[in-house]
């Protein structure tokens, strides 16, 4: 047994609680009732029906209606398309239960019956095939489901809840702008903050949640390399951005590999690298998009300054002017900070859930990537809120090896397990925030 298995007995036999002793099985039995009744065709319109960011009008209306028919106190448009529920039942802590919304710019290949065939004209103007290609469908899904049962188990909680529909988690975004919307001033501040991800590498029925990091940082930059068009057949008339560039990204993995500690973790990608027009023609511009990630503030700043350095290094080499640097801009939106749980708070949610939960639902496994969630926003040092951040099994454990990754336009979840777990861990987890102190 490990120290933080040991760690978790302790707390546990303090609490007086026996492993799976406790597991209320009335709880499983209504959100079964309530899956095949109703989440299960929710769930399937979500599917069918997904929106990009900052464009998920029909998503939100859909989960504002859904939970304001439980008595929750319902506010649209926060933050864009955000959707909060506010309700409360005396005295207690304030929790907050959040779910993201948005799908992305893919054209579904699951080969399901209920695959997306919609598009929609994104905030760039172009219209883009939409998929659920992360399960943001089940999230939301879920809320609806925790939504209900604790709307009717009010005499098992006290305090405050706040349920949150948010926008735009595909472009790190949305969290920031509900946040500058007056999510923490207009609505009650909570005291803890909670949320869950649908994992596909994580097996159903299993629930996987970390006492300390969870998800990484992540920031999108742009970077412009300049040259002077020419003849294909001539390059020592003109600077060829190609090549400037091209030297930019090989460059750029030494920032990771000798700029930070080998402990360390960062990862530099360039995702996108756009520039010339014809064969024989030498052009005057390259466009690169990168996505940068680390578990660190510090190393956050070296490899984003790193940036900066080879690509003005690389240009000098290259014998660009100085009028023609590389103009390396760091985006103000795609952003986010990296997610980590309150080691208490986690602790706490891992015990009611070892008490209340099936025995063998907690699951661990080393983190496989570095994944960004911009969450991390909602429970900032600066806010003083506890952040919980855990994942919920999705695909099933003969099929967890080969199964699609998120992001993926063969990606699919298996909802019914999914859906239930989850709704039933985020009622679990909010009652064990908020237990009646009479």
């Amino acid at each position: 047994m490990n120290m933080k298995s040991i760690a978790a007995a302790v707390s546990i036999i303090a609490l007086g609680i026996v492993p799976g002793a406790g597991a209320d099985e009335m709880l499983r039995s209504d959100i079964a009732s309530d899956y095949d009744s109703h989440l299960g065709a929710l769930f399937t319109w979500f599917h069918t029906h997904p929106e990009l960011s900052f464009r998920e009008t029909n998503t939100s209306k859909m989960l504002a209606k859904e939970i304001g028919a439980f008595g929750f106190d319902v506010t649209e448009g926060v933050g864009g398309t955000g959707v909060v529920a506010v309700m409360k039942n005396g005295d207690g802590p304030t929790v907050l239960m959040r779910a993201d919304m948005d799908g992305l710019p893919l054209k579904e290949d699951s080969g399901l019956p209920y695959a997306s065939t919609v598009t929609q004209v994104d905030i760039d103007g172009v219209e883009k095939p939409v998929m659920h290609a992360c399960g943001h469908d089940v999230h939301i899904t879920s809320l609806v489901g925790a939504a209900k049962q604790l709307a009717a188990r009010k005499d098992e909680w006290s305090g405050t809840l706040v349920l949150v529909g948010q926008p735009a988690e595909e472009r790190i975004g949305g969290a920031r702008a509900m946040i500058e919307d007056g999510l923490y001033t207009r609505f009650p501040k909570p005291d803890y903050a909670i949320a869950f991800h649908v994992a596909a590498n994580v097996p159903t029925g299993r629930i996987e949640l970390p006492l300390d990091i969870v998800a990484s940082s992540s920031d999108s930059v742009d970077i412009l390399v300049h040259g002077v068009g020419t003849h294909g057949a001539y390059p020592h008339m003109g600077i060829d951005p190609v090549l400037v560039a091209s030297q930019i990204v090989v460059s750029l993995q030494s920032v990771v590999s000798r700029s930070i500690a080998p402990l360390d973790p960062g990862v530099i990608t360039v995702g996108a690298f756009h520039g010339g027009a014809k064969h024989n023609i030498i052009g005057d511009k390259v466009e690169m998009q990168l996505t940068v990630r680390s578990d660190d503030p510090e190393v956050r700043t070296q490899l984003l300054d790193g940036i900066d350095r080879v690509a003005r290094g690389v240009a000098i080499s290259m014998n660009v002017p100085e009028d023609l640097m590389p103009e390396v801009v760091r985006s103000q939106t795609e952003s986010t900070p990296p997610t980590i749980n309150d080691t208490d708070t986690a602790q706490r949610l891992r015990d009611a859930f070892t008490a209340s939960l099936p025995e063998g639902t907690l699951f661990e496994q080393p983190r496989g990537g570095m994944g960004a969630e911009d969450f991390a926003y909602f429970v900032t040092p600066e806010t003083g809120v506890k952040g919980v951040y855990f994942n919920v099994g999705g695909t099933p454990e003969a099929d967890v090896n080969t199964a699609p990754s998120h992001h993926s336009p063969f990606f699919k979840i298996d909802p019914e397990p999914s859906v239930k777990l989850g709704t039933e861990a985020m009622v679990v987890g909010a009652m064990a925030l908020m237990k009646p102190t009479s």
